[in-house]
Order: structure tokens, then sequence, then C-alpha cells
């Protein structure tokens, strides 16, 4: 079940994920940043994947997805990413970009089935590792 990211949550978020954020990161950036949308995917009320990205104006900005690894492969991912997408389109945004590890074929694979065209590489973007940068048109 995928819904927003409530206060309460952000503890579990922070043991689930702590190589991506730390709590304190997640509320300083949901007070400082309007932009900001976080969205957790729970099962039995435990959080097992989130997905934050900005909405600007009339761009979107995907920052982090995130699947716990037993749950990957359950089409979780995807369900996020539809939603995000989903969220652009009722937010009227024309188009939204990530930035993706050039040699993580699963997600480059997974966001290319959702319709993002590889735009540009980014030399070293991710400590030295290149990244694909990535778009997708949402509404004209």
């Amino acid at each position: 079940m995928i819904q927003e990211l409530a206060e309460k949550d952000i503890v579990e978020l922070e043991k689930r994920f702590p190589q991506v954020f730390s709590k304190d990161s997640v509320k300083k950036r949901k007070v400082d940043n309007s932009f900001t949308k976080y969205f957790t995917y729970k099962i039995d009320d435990r959080i097992v994947a989130f997905i934050n990205y900005d909405i600007i104006y009339e761009r979107a900005e995907l920052i982090n997805i995130n699947v716990i690894e037993s749950y990957q492969n359950h089409h979780i991912g995807s369900k996020l990413i539809e939603y995000m997408i989903k969220d652009c389109t009722r937010n009227k945004v024309n188009s939204i970009t990530l930035e993706v590890k050039i040699n993580n074929r699963n997600a480059i694979h997974l966001y290319k089935k959702k319709g993002f065209v590889e735009v540009a590489i980014r030399k070293g973007y991710y400590q030295g590792i290149d990244a694909v940068l990535m778009e997708k048109e949402v509404s004209k």
C-alpha cells in the first residue's frame, strides 16, 4: 500500500534504509523544502520501500527510490514510479528527470519500461561512477 510518509514513520524509514539517510535529514528536507514528496510502500504495516521526488513548478526530479532487497522483483518499484508519474500528471508537470548509476542495469531497464529515455552521461556523478541522466515527458 502506497501512502505519504507520516511523521511516525520517519524512525522506521531511518532504520530500514540507513545507507540512504537519517531521520534528521528527512525531517529537515520535509520542513525546509516545500517541493519534496516522500511516499512509502507498506506490507503488513511495515515499510518495505519508499520514493522521494521533488516537484518544482512544471518539472520533477526523482531523488531516490529504494526497495528492501528481499522485496525486490515484486513490482513494488514499478508501482511507486507509476504513482509518482500520476502525481506529476495531476500537478501539471511537463517532465521528470533522474540520474542512475551507469552500471545499475535493473534500474535503467525499469525506468525505460516506464517511458524514461537516456538523455546524457554525467561523468563521475556518483563518487567517480558515471550516471545516466534520464527524462520522461509527462504532459504538455
